[in-house]
């Protein structure tokens, strides 16, 4: 008699330990949606958007979500997880498999579109690279993309 609740109890700690991992990772949703209010902060204000990107806290910056943006000239102008990539070649920015995903993010991006690029890269905080689409657009000179790591 005593199996069968043991047995459930498992089960549902299972299932409520899968739901509280998922939500410590950013969902493409909510990556589309982060990009979609960074469209309109750059909009409104591109020099203060810039800065709350690179702040590192706030509504651009959740959990593994952050904006990342390049200029012109392809250098990082914004990282809301690694600002000493600032004034960096983002153009150039390959991903340990040698995929030139910085030169893919410039060719992409257009205004008033989303588009979205495949590399691998580590999570924050860790070594190992995971599978992660970013979505990028452009805006004004500014090219700008929120990526999320694959399950």
């Amino acid at each position: 008699m005593m199996k069968k609740p043991l047995i459930a109890s498992a089960t549902a700690f299972c299932l409520l330990s899968g739901a509280a991992w998922a939500t410590d990772f950013g969902s493409p949703e909510e990556a589309k949606a982060m990009l979609e209010q960074a469209i309109v902060a750059m909009q409104a204000d591109e020099t203060a958007a810039l800065a709350s990107f690179n702040s590192g806290v706030g509504e651009f910056m959740d959990r593994d979500l952050y904006v990342f943006c390049g200029d012109a000239e392809g250098l990082f102008t914004a990282h809301g997880a690694n600002q000493a990539l600032i004034g960096r070649s983002l153009q150039d920015l390959q991903d340990r498999a040698g995929k030139a995903l910085g030169a893919e993010i410039y060719e992409v991006a257009q205004e008033d579109s989303i588009a979205e690029v495949a590399y691998s890269w580590p999570r924050p905080g860790e070594e190992e690279p995971t599978d992660k689409v970013a979505y990028v657009t452009k805006i004004g000179d500014q090219i700008c993309a929120v990526g999320y790591y694959t399950p």
